[in-house]
């Protein structure tokens, strides 16, 4: 039998934006949290704060590619 590889999710980032979500949450110590729950088991002041961060970050990169 074949297996059925489809719904197995890959949890390792593909895009830059999702490998700077998984940068800023292992600084901020989420890793295991979101290892074992996924990022839905995040609190919305976590995912704000991951969000936030990054949007900081993508315009301190963006200002030093113009610069």
């Amino acid at each position: 039998m074949k297996k059925n590889t489809k719904n197995k999710k890959d949890n390792k980032p593909k895009t830059k934006e999702e490998i700077l979500k998984y940068e800023i949450a292992e600084e901020l110590g989420l890793m295991d949290k979101i290892k074992e729950g996924g990022w839905k088991s995040l609190t919305a002041k976590e995912s704000g704060r991951i969000g936030g961060i990054m949007t900081t970050r993508k315009k301190l990169m963006k200002n030093k590619v113009i610069d």
